[in-house]
This record gives C-alpha cells, structure tokens and sequence, in this order.
C-alpha cells in the first residue's frame, strides 16, 4: 500500500482488511491502486467487470502502453465467460461487438470494445453507428476523450506505466461519473469484505436481482462451501407522492439493511431458521449469510401439503408468542418495527384504481374512487384496534426453503423479512395461503386455515376465531387489490409484462375473499364497477 488511499494489489488477489478499511475511508477520494505486473492488472479488469450493467461505459485513458488493452481484454473475458477468449486490439477497426454471458437465466449483455485512437472525428462514430450500438450495451472505450460527452454511467480508469514502483508496474485511478460513483464504492466494499471475512477466493455467481438496487449472489469456495452475499444499499427516497411522503415511507419499506440484520437476529432468537449472518458492512448494505439451500415448499408449482403444514405452524408459534417492537441492531443501534397502519393499506390498496382499471380499460371517476377509499376504511379501521404482532409481509414460497436435516419447526427456512411490521397476524397467513404464484384450491386453504386456528386455540382459549376469519377475508382481499395494481403497474409504468401471467389467479382469490358476508359492501362496490372481479371462479 502506498498511503492510506492508494493501494498496491498483488496479481491474483484482493485488496486486504487494510487496504479496504482505507479505501472505504477515502471513499470521497478517486481509488489510486499500483499493479506490480499485468496479472494484477488482469484481476482488477475481473473485478471491474463485476460491477457494469447494460448502457454503462468505461473510459480507458493513458499513454501508449499503459495498459489499457490488457485491461479490457479481462473485462471482455470476464463479461463473455471465457477466459481464454482471443481479444484483439480494435486499433483498425475502431470498434469489436461480443456476446457476454447469460446471468440469472437472462442472455447476457452486448459488449461493445472500442479504441479511438484512430479516430478522424466525432462524424466518423455516427458514421460506424456508434450511438446505437452501445445504447444497451457495455462499451469499452479506449482514448475516450476522442468521443463527444455523454451522459450515461462512466467507470473512467486512468492508466500509466510507473517503474518507480517496479519494473512492469502500473499506476491506476478509478473514478466514476452520472451515477457510477456509488457503485464503485460500493464494489470495492464487497471486494473488502470477502476479503475481512475470508470468501475472497468464492466464485460469485448471481442469484437474483429485483427493480430494486437489492441484489443476491451465491458464494462458493473451492471447497464447495457456500453463502450468500445479499447486497441491500440505503433505500434513495423517490418523489413525494402524497403529504410530502414518498411511496416508500407511506407504505413502511424498509430504508436500510439494518431492518433486515434486526429481525434475523430476532426471529433466531426464537428458534425460528432465518440465516445466521456471518460478516457485515452495514454501512454500504452489505451482508454475507448463511445459504439455506434452493428445496422449495412447493412442486411443479403447487404447494406441498406437509411443508405447508410446518409453515403454517410456524406463523401460529410467532403469533402466540410475546414480540418485542424495538430490536437490537448493534451497540447503540436499534430497530423499531413501523405500523401496518391506516394510511399504509389504503396506499397499497389505492393500487387498484389507479393501475389495474388502467390494464382492464376501465374509467372509475372522482366519486367511485372516494366511495372505493370510503369502504376500505370501513372494513380496515376495526382490525387495526386488534392485537398486532410481527408481520413479516412477504412470508410466501419464494422466501420460504425447506431445510429436511433440522427438526421441527426449524426445518421452514425464512428468508425476505427486511419489510416487517407490527400488524394483523392473519396478513401473513393470507400472504402464505394465496401466493401469487403457486395454485392452491379453496378447499387446502380452509384445511390451513383450519389448522391455524386451532394451533392458536391450543395455544390461548380466548382466541376468537370468527374475528380472525373476518380479519383474515379483510387482508387478504387487501393483499390481492395491493397485488393487482402492483403487477398491472409492472406492467405499464415498468415495461415487465410478465407478471400479468398471474393475474388472473390473483383476481381468482380477490372473488373468493370478496363472498365473505364482511365484504358485502366492497362485493357491491366491485359489482358495479369490475363486475369480473366478482365473477371469476375462485380456484376450486
């Protein structure tokens, strides 16, 4: 290391716990590194290669032999997937397209190396269609400062051979522009931290992602030991969408990774399978946990009776038990759980109107609307004067793995709980009972519920079933109008038309939560207005 912000990385290796700890401290700063020799050279164009997504563009600058095409030979070899993949200098053809490599069952990003040095003016780019090329690519650009500025994320790395450090050596400085700063601080923190917490000789491969800036990867060492490394950043505030509030805060998000280290430690602490977290850097949204596996509850998408069964169980345990609302995070950090409360379930259920009217081509005008908001106040406003308890708010298939080596209970592994709040305990019953994407018949969700209910009774006599019936029709009718206009906004504002597909399973619950006799007055509601909401057969 040369100072406490430029480092000195050694050929195939990652930065140390010193050279991260400094570079985190200097984040503000541009990241100045020493490469001994092109190997060094070779694994930091691996690890800038990780951090680039379609419509990104890495300014390559410095002198005739600095480094530049051994730099983007790596990253090229990295983007595609093959390491030994013949990457020739484009100094005649300006410019050399690749195919990079499918991640998380999507085809992988078009590549796009060019070197400009030849270049006779910013005319002879359109020329080649430059613009339209690398749009939705990942462009390399060496000698950038031969092109015309533009405003899309830039990795710009500096390059320059400095024998002062050794002969070979190159001197390196990374910076980014229009938003790429963020990710590269962020980058160098995860390559920290599998460094501190020895997973820096993991292979990384991508699990998922969501519209989020949240992102999963599984870790696997040489010896096939495995982990996740859940990559959660603070939660930007969008607009203010009502009362100077944005969506985000209406709707009670989770805004930083502590929520999720919070509840993990809480419902651990209660002998519940949420994985145990083994390193974190909290201020950058880092986290490597515990890899509970890929066995789902479900097969060939139904649920599997006996799985379900432990899951419903389980939700009847947390809810009969006494929860605290404040959890600790660290020393002098705690977490304070937010009320499910009006405000909130009305946004969501606000949905509907909003985008899934939009989806079916139906107009609902000023005063439908009010009357739609009036009678979901209505049927909410007794719920929320009940007892509250940790509703988890996203405790469905996806996030629930099947752990057959534990016993119990402990064998319904949690995952997904960073959006927890103190609401109704029959929210995340309903959320468990009418998963969007899994097809369960009417009569299996009575048989759990059923089960709930008595589980709960064995557990407190004073248990009123037929308030918890009514909350449970209230909720998930609630969570299904949520769903609707989530997925129908998807769809509209976000360009993801794949979520449609569930719809009509999604409006298949709605019509059946909506018979119940605490529903009238919304039945009625939707009669009038989407009559096939009220028609459509409910599943079995």
């Amino acid at each position: 290391m040369v100072n406490e912000d430029r480092e000195t990385i050694p050929a195939a290796e990652t930065i140390d716990a010193a050279a991260a700890d400094a570079a985190s401290a200097a984040a503000e700063k541009p990241w100045e590194i020493v490469l001994p020799e092109e190997g060094a050279t070779e694994d930091l164009g691996a690890f800038l290669a990780g951090m680039l997504v379609p419509g990104d563009l890495v300014a390559l600058s410095g002198g005739l032999g600095g480094g530049k095409t051994v730099l983007a030979r790596a990253m090229v070899r990295e983007l595609t997937g093959d390491p030994d993949l013949e990457v020739p200098s484009p100094t005649f053809t300006l410019m050399q397209p690749y195919d990079g490599q499918a991640r998380g069952g999507q085809p992988g990003p078009a590549i796009v190396h060019a070197d400009l040095y030849r270049l006779r003016g910013p005319d002879e780019l359109i020329e080649l269609g430059f613009d339209e090329l690398t749009e939705t690519a990942i462009t390399l650009v060496e000698w950038p400062e031969r092109m015309e500025p533009r405003a899309t994320p830039i990795l710009t790395v500096e390059l320059s051979l400095r024998p002062e450090f050794g002969e070979g050596s190159r001197f390196v400085r990374i910076d980014g522009l229009n938003g790429m700063r963020a990710r590269l601080d962020r980058a160098r923190a995860v390559r920290a931290l599998l460094g501190r917490s020895g997973w820096d000789e993991a292979e990384r491969h991508f699990m998922q992602g969501d519209a989020s800036a949240r992102a999963y990867e599984r870790l696997v060492k040489p010896d096939g030991t495995s982990a996740v490394l859940m990559i959660s950043p603070a939660r930007a505030d969008g607009p203010p969408v009502r009362d100077g509030k944005p969506y985000s805060a209406i709707v009670k998000l989770a805004e930083t990774v502590d929520a999720f280290v919070a509840m993990d430690r809480g419902l651990r602490a209660i002998g519940f399978s949420a994985p145990k977290i083994y390193a974190e850097d909290r201020a950058q949204g880092l986290l490597i946990i515990e890899d509970l596996g890929r066995e789902p509850v479900t097969e060939n998408g139904a649920p599997r009776p006996e799985r379900y069964t432990e899951a419903v169980r389980l939700l009847a345990r947390l809810h009969a038990t006494e929860l605290p609302g404040v959890l600790p995070v660290a020393d002098g950090v705690d977490h304070t759980l937010p009320p499910y409360d009006l405000e909130a379930l009305l946004f969501e259920a606000e949905l509907l109107p909003e985008w899934y009217t939009v989806h079916k081509g139906t107009h609902l005008d000023g005063a439908a609307r009010a009357e739609f908001l009036a009678l979901w106040t209505e049927a909410l406003e007794d719920l929320l004067a009940e007892p509250t308890t940790w509703t988890l708010r996203d405790y469905h298939s996806p996030n629930l793995i099947w752990l057959p080596e534990r016993d119990g209970l402990e064998r319904v592994g949690v995952i997904d709980f960073q959006d927890a709040v103190l609401g109704h305990p029959a929210y995340d019953l309903a959320s468990l009972l009418q998963d969007a994407r899994v097809d369960a018949s009417a009569d299996f969700e009575l048989r759990l519920l059923g089960l709930y209910i008595r589980e709960r009774r064995a557990r407190d006599q004073n248990f009123d079933m037929q308030a918890f019936a009514r909350a449970y029709a209230v909720l998930a009718a609630q969570r299904a109008t949520k769903i609707l206009g989530i997925f129908a906004r998807l769809d509209k504002r976000d360009g993801k038309p794949g979520y449609l597909a569930h719809l009509p399973r999604i409006e298949g619950y709605l019509a059946r939560n909506l018979a119940h006799p605490g529903l009238d007055r919304l039945r009625a509601w939707h009669e009038r207005h989407l009559p096939s909401l009220v028609a459509k057969p409910s599943n079995g």
